[in-house]
């Protein structure tokens, strides 16, 4: 009685330690998961947010600035551009700088533009040369200005950022997958004895499979609900924090995360629940004995 009590609360805790690193898992993959997706957002971010400017010549009537527009707004890598008059183009230079420039200077030297952002995915080097090129052959366009400089040093620190963060979640991915995959093995070591007595007395290996992968989806669900919580609260208190970060996460990908998780814990914990269950199954009664 004693030794079939021991055996249970063995078995009982197994699962639970099982269930708890399962959770503990997912959690940190959806948190890195979460980290990723706000950082390549934050990437698009940066990049639509650097503007060029496309200054016009002196004179342009409304009917070129019109055409011009169409134009702009026909190009594919054009995300927005907006019309900045010259005089508009003075009180923003006037507020920034705290002096009336145009009193000073008795004119006003500043053109009337075009403010213009790019989308994300044509931000580079050789897309906006190529924009300017063509920008410069209208007739109504005296200069195109845009800090290529700055767009080089964001784009290459952006992408180291991305780069280490790919490997950290890559790296704690490959460590996660070996200990959980440990971590239910020990699970299922724990019921050698009852797998081997099953195969003895003629049972299939599908019959024998079938309950403890049922437990195991049993068991990553809740593991998934486990880590889902955590997750939740771990975004709560950024939220409350760091509310510009979450601006960034709409709820609608907060619960793809969350539903991944579960999903990802049925799904993993059925596939390292499989593979033991099979090489015990598999395996000879002398050897079970003996491991």
């Amino acid at each position: 009685m004693d030794d079939n009590r021991r055996i249970r609360r063995k078995v009982r805790n197994s699962y639970i330690i099982s269930t708890v690193s399962v959770a503990l898992v997912l959690f940190l993959l959806g948190s890195v998961g979460f980290m990723i997706y706000n950082a390549v957002k934050t990437t698009r971010r940066m990049k639509e947010s650097v503007s060029i400017y496309v200054m016009l010549r002196e004179g342009t009537d409304a009917e070129r600035r019109a055409a011009l527009e169409g134009t702009l707004a026909a190009r594919p890598e054009v995300l927005e551009s907006t019309f900045v008059s010259k005089e508009q183009a003075a009180e923003e230079f006037k507020a920034e700088i705290g002096d009336d420039f145009v009193e000073l200077l008795g004119t006003n030297p500043l053109p009337d533009q075009f403010e213009v952002r790019l989308r994300a995915d044509y931000s580079e080097r050789a897309v906006m040369a190529q924009l300017e090129r063509d920008l410069l052959r209208e007739e109504c366009v005296a200069e195109v200005v845009y800090p290529q400089g700055v767009m080089d040093q964001i784009g290459g620190n952006i992408n180291k950022f991305n780069l280490v963060l790919l490997m950290f979640g890559g790296s704690l991915l490959v460590i996660s997958l070996v200990l959980l995959r440990n971590t239910v093995r020990m699970t299922i070591v724990a019921k050698r004895y009852l797998i081997n007595t099953m195969k003895l007395v003629g049972a299939t290996k599908w019959f024998i499979m079938k309950p403890f992968l049922w437990s195991s989806m049993k068991s990553g669900f809740c593991a998934g609900l486990i880590a889902t919580g955590m997750f939740a609260v771990m975004a709560a208190g950024l939220n409350e924090g760091l509310p510009e970060l979450m601006l960034m996460a709409q709820s609608r990908e907060m619960m793809v995360i969350a539903a991944m998780m579960l999903a990802a814990g049925m799904v993993i914990s059925a596939l390292f629940t499989a593979f033991a269950v099979d090489k015990f199954v598999k395996m000879s009664s002398n050897k079970v004995y003996m491991y």
